[in-house]
């Protein structure tokens, strides 16, 4: 029974109003300099200013004279290890903390990156003795903090970069290029390099006829000497240890004229720095993640060199290996980008023409990723083979020599072998092959007339290299005729879905199996997770943190598909996917996006 508690309207109100003011003052922060900002002057007339929107939300500081960083740390379960220390802009004036700060961070954390949003000292002579060196202290030390607390926060110390918008980008810039330039004494034994920069619509220069001359102003003064317009025109000091940049702007931006960025990016090329820079064609200054046109693709093109640059991995994608008809024409591949929606590739024509064997066919194409980062499949050669096909792959393109492994030529009354799969176990970086065969006058008790009196039974061997394989070993008998084993490993456990293949009285189902370790032994399978139609050739994957089965339906001549979030529960979602028009039985696994893009152009 629940619990209501009736509040009376003005306390409600209260309530209300109390958690949208202090929404953001509850998000912890770091003290840039808990005993005092070096150099620093006392000024009682200094006060901070705090800017609101319409809603009553923080948008804005002012007159900022303590610095703080706000960490927005990566989910444990999508946590790349690498981290960015934002830092908005506003002129050297004032920080535009929301829009170019913590909406930026979250949008971080939605990528696996741990962010950092530093409101740093504005330059003021009344609270700084230099007070042109005050953010580039702020942001070394900032720097040097999450260096030195890397480990405590799951972050690596060697993927650790800066990000500035406008004069902030300034700020990135600088510490960019000025990373070792002392400029106070820190207790910190590590450096301030940036691993990276990403500079959005950035001030660079002080140059006064492309600089924004508010920037310029407030941290150099209205009389800034030769040598500071020098120093901090950023384009100026690039040299072959500036860190690798990424660079937007817009050819119509009023405040900031795109040169600031063409002039770095020059700067960087001619010291062979890489470098990437977007310019778009419209879009006003101070547009934070992009607003309109093609500006608002801004944040997808920087998450696509961040995973050039390794930063990030490399976002993934469904594909499906299957075989259509007898298996003759070979292998076949479909993507999905949802788990849901397939569409054939190579107009369904075939990838790889099947070339070991009795019969020549590739059924059951089995494919997945090893733990040498080549692609390593497994497929029936025939119906009434003593072995399996091999071959691997970099790019699933090219393809190495086809190997037959006769892994049943040791058993004379060994009739078939049928449907291998492979699964892959790191922790001991072991493969095993595993794979259904009836062997003449095995298990009488569940002997059939029907189907050429087969009764299968699961096999499997082991490798580390698929050149020395282990003795022939039975892997799974439960009692009745099974084929069609697929297994998974998932929160310490291996999962094994199999197809219940009794034809007396016809079961022809899809059923579970658990064990503690890859080899067995197995539990006894579960009741049938397919509903009242013939299914075999299961294959499962994650779809958005549920478990999808997917089957073929071959009575009905279609692909069918179970769902469940606890592997106990499962919901049938056959009429919710779409496969292409004669697949039979594959493999689904997850790739790249730049693996299915090549296989795209074949």
């Amino acid at each position: 029974m629940k619990k209501i508690i009736k509040l009376a309207k003005p306390t409600l109100i209260f309530i209300v109003l109390f958690a949208v003011f202090s929404a953001q003052a509850q998000q912890n922060t770091i003290s840039i300099w808990p005993n005092g900002a070096p150099d620093a002057i006392e000024d009682p007339s200094f006060k901070e200013q705090v800017q609101y929107d319409d809603q009553g939300n923080i948008r804005g500081y002012s007159q900022v004279s303590t610095s703080e960083m706000t960490p927005y740390l990566a989910d444990e379960k999508n946590n790349s290890g690498t981290a960015v220390i934002v830092c908005p802009g506003g002129g050297y004036s004032h920080l535009a903390i929301e829009k170019e700060g913590h909406k930026v961070a979250k949008w971080f954390n939605s990528l696996g990156i741990s962010a950092f949003v530093l409101k740093y000292r504005m330059p003021n002579d009344k609270t700084m003795k230099n007070k042109t060196v005050g953010p580039l202290q702020d942001a070394q030390e900032a720097m040097r903090i999450v260096r030195s607390n890397a480990k405590k926060w799951k972050i690596d110390p060697n993927k650790v970069g800066i990000m500035g918008f406008s004069a902030g980008g300034h700020l990135a810039s600088t510490l960019s290029t000025h990373f070792d330039e002392k400029v106070y004494n820190s207790t910190y034994n590590t450096n301030a390099r940036p691993d990276f920069s990403i500079l959005i619509y950035p001030v660079i220069s002080m140059d006064e006829k492309i600089t924004h001359m508010g920037s310029r102003n407030n941290l150099l003064g209205e009389k800034a000497s030769a040598e500071n317009l020098k120093k901090y025109s950023n384009e100026k000091q690039v040299d072959a240890n500036t860190p690798p940049t990424f660079l937007i702007h817009t050819t119509v931006d009023k405040a900031v004229p795109v040169e600031n960025s063409i002039n770095y990016f020059l700067a960087l090329k001619n010291n062979k720095v890489a470098a990437e820079m977007h310019l778009y064609e419209k879009g006003k200054h101070g547009m934070g993640l992009g607003v309109e046109g093609t500006n608002q693709y801004w944040p997808t093109d920087c998450e696509n060199w961040l995973r050039a640059q390794q930063l990030i991995p490399e976002k993934e994608t469904y594909l499906f290996s299957y075989f259509k008809g007898n298996g003759e024409d070979g292998l076949h591949f479909a993507h999905s980008e949802d788990g849901y929606t397939w569409k054939s590739l190579k107009n369904d024509e075939s990838f790889l023409t099947p070339l070991v064997g009795k019969d020549s066919l590739m059924r059951d194409p089995c494919i997945i990723k090893g733990g040498d980062n080549k692609y390593h499949m497994v497929w029936t050669v025939s119906w009434t083979d003593q072995g399996i096909g091999y071959a691997h792959s970099d790019d699933l393109i090219n393809w190495s020599k086809q190997q037959f492994i006769p892994v049943m030529k040791h058993e004379p009354k060994a009739r078939n072998t049928w449907a291998p799969e492979i699964t892959f176990d790191p922790t001991t970086e072991t493969y095993m092959i595993y794979w259904a065969t009836t062997i003449e006058g095995k298990y009488p008790e569940t002997q059939s007339s029907k189907e050429n009196d087969y009764n299968h039974r699961m096999y499997y061997v082991t490798t580390k290299d698929f050149e020395n394989f282990s003795e022939t070993k039975l892997l799974y008998e439960p009692g009745f005729n099974v084929i069609d084993s697929s297994i998974k490993k998932h929160n310490g456990q291996f999962i094994m879905f199999l197809k219940d293949e009794t034809r007396e009285p016809p079961k022809k189902n899809i059923k579970v199996a658990y064990a503690d370790k890859l080899e067995g032994p197995y539990s006894a399978a579960s009741e049938p997770i397919t509903g009242k139609y013939w299914a075999e050739g299961p294959t499962a994957t994650l779809v958005d943190g549920q478990w999808v089965v997917y089957f073929d339906k071959y009575r009905d001549h279609q692909y069918g598909a179970v769902r469940s979030k606890d592997l106990k529960t499962w919901e049938d979602i056959s009429d919710q996917i779409v496969f292409p028009e004669g697949t039979r039985h594959g493999t689904v696994i997850k790739v790249p996006e730049s693996v299915v893009d090549k296989l795209k152009r074949e």
